[in-house]
């Protein structure tokens, strides 16, 4: 007798959902992955003393490294994720994509795919580009609007400058999307469906306490199946 064969997607017990660039807001029952040094501090008790001792951690980067403790977020690059090929039904990133280079952003959606199962959703927050140029047109308040793209990158000043910059890292953009662009280079990436949506609609699954709605009075939803 020949068995029906089950599709990925109906094995739930054994893939995984991941959240990927979580930062402070990691997802109770997913894996949750950041490339923060602070995920790294949160296993390493003295040295976080130390560093906060010389003033070299605010009291942001302190709440990172109780939550990264607290809730066991994986340290992880974007490029590579710690998981096996097709062992995820979605991976999530919310806000983190617009932090990575155009050839960065490219070989994230090739990890992606990667780890997704056939079939698997993947899920992406980005800001607006499109909403800050309304602002700014309605406005006019040019340097308002170049600060919101968080693309300026200001000059490390100073030796506990660039130590510091060492330690939190790089936290601006690298390149901005508006719902064409993301559609269009989800797409080139080789996703067969892909789909823009509004704040609280999903494609996934019974999405259970993923944010549906994170920040979305400044974001593009877009959900693509491999």
């Amino acid at each position: 007798m020949v068995r029906a064969r089950r599709s990925p997607l109906s094995e739930k017990a054994t893939l995984l959902r991941i959240n990927v660039g979580c930062g402070r807001t990691p997802i109770p029952g997913w894996l949750n992955v950041d490339n923060s040094l602070s995920v790294l501090l949160a296993r390493m008790d003295l040295l976080c003393w130390l560093l906060d001792w010389l003033k070299l951690l605010d009291e942001s980067q302190m709440a990172f490294i109780r939550v990264a403790r607290d809730s066991g977020i994986v340290w992880g690059s974007a490029l590579r994720l710690p998981v096996p090929d097709e062992s995820a039904e979605v991976v999530y990133a919310s806000h983190m994509l617009e932090h990575l280079d155009r050839r960065e952003a490219w070989l994230f959606l090739q990890e992606a795919k990667r780890v997704l199962v056939k079939g698997g959703w993947l899920r992406l927050v980005v800001p607006d580009l499109k909403k800050l140029v309304i602002e700014y047109l309605r406005d006019g308040d040019a340097d308002k609007f170049v600060a919101s793209t968080l693309l300026p990158h200001p000059r490390v000043r100073g030796l506990f400058g660039r130590i510091k910059y060492v330690i939190v890292g790089d936290r601006h953009h690298l390149w901005m999307y508006d719902s064409g662009s993301l559609e269009r280079l989800l797409r080139e990436a080789g996703f067969r469906e892909v789909y823009i949506l509004e704040p609280g609609e999903s494609n996934i699954p019974n999405p259970g306490l993923l944010n549906l709605r994170e920040r979305a009075e400044e974001s593009i939803f877009a959900e693509a199946r491999k």
